[in-house]
């Protein structure tokens, strides 16, 4: 199969998945706003409450830490200086279009469902100032910390085994930020949840679409300097 042929088909298979994600957000977004709303909102509600209820200055710094690791800026500067030190290293534009493809892809889907779906911030004080009241869903630090820092471990494990141990404590970012972005009256539960699914289904597809090249082609470079 010709190089061509495959990047045709990786870009199918991207842009078919990410239409349906687009879709199933959006269908999800209509049910959580509209005819499940009296049946999810108050246990919703309630989560938040409760945290807000708990709050400690020492929780909200805590919050407001875990929150930073994944704020857009962040991310998408993690995720363009890994991608181009990636592409300088394996002498090659793949990792950075990895990563710009995983970034960018759910970026796009975010505007589209945040535009079309909205839905108000918890009825709690919220501690992370200049939020859009009415932009709570899908989670966007979530969705950051799944698709950076798994974006990231997945790669490393594809085109560096030997390192990939490292990397592991990367995983644990989507764990410190859920509990954070619902402290701070940021998002309701629900709101979490569907970035969690949405975000960990388009990692793992653009990673078994994009990154077994990238191993591939690695195995090939090293051989061509093992013959040389």
């Amino acid at each position: 199969m010709s190089s061509s042929t495959e990047r045709r088909d990786a870009a199918r298979t991207l842009s078919l998945v990410w239409v349906a994600l687009v879709l199933g957000v959006l269908a999800t977004g209509w049910l959580l706003t509209g005819p499940l709303a009296s049946w999810v909102e108050p246990w919703d509600d309630g989560v938040v409450q409760w945290l807000a209820d708990h709050r400690t200055p020492g929780l909200d710094t805590a919050a407001a830490i875990g929150s930073a690791i994944a704020d857009t800026i962040v991310g998408v500067t993690l995720a363009l200086l890994v991608g181009l030190a990636g592409s300088w290293w394996q002498r090659s534009w793949r990792p950075l279009v990895y990563f710009a493809v995983l970034v960018g892809g759910y970026l796009a889907l975010y505007v589209i469902v945040t535009q079309l779906v909205p839905r108000d911030r918890p009825p709690v004080k919220i501690l992370d100032p200049g939020l859009v009241p009415d932009h709570s869903y899908p989670s966007g630090h979530m969705a950051t910390s799944i698709l950076v820092y798994g974006g990231i471990v997945l790669w490393v494990a594809a085109v560096a085994p030997r390192w990939r141990r490292w990397t592991w404590p990367l995983l644990l970012a989507p764990l410190v930020v859920a509990p954070s972005r619902l402290y701070q009256g940021a998002h309701h539960p629900t709101d979490v949840i569907a970035s969690l699914v949405a975000a960990t289904i388009w990692l793992l597809v653009v990673a078994h679409v994009l990154l077994p090249r990238e191993a591939r082609e690695e195995r090939q470079d090293r051989a061509v300097m093992v013959g040389t």
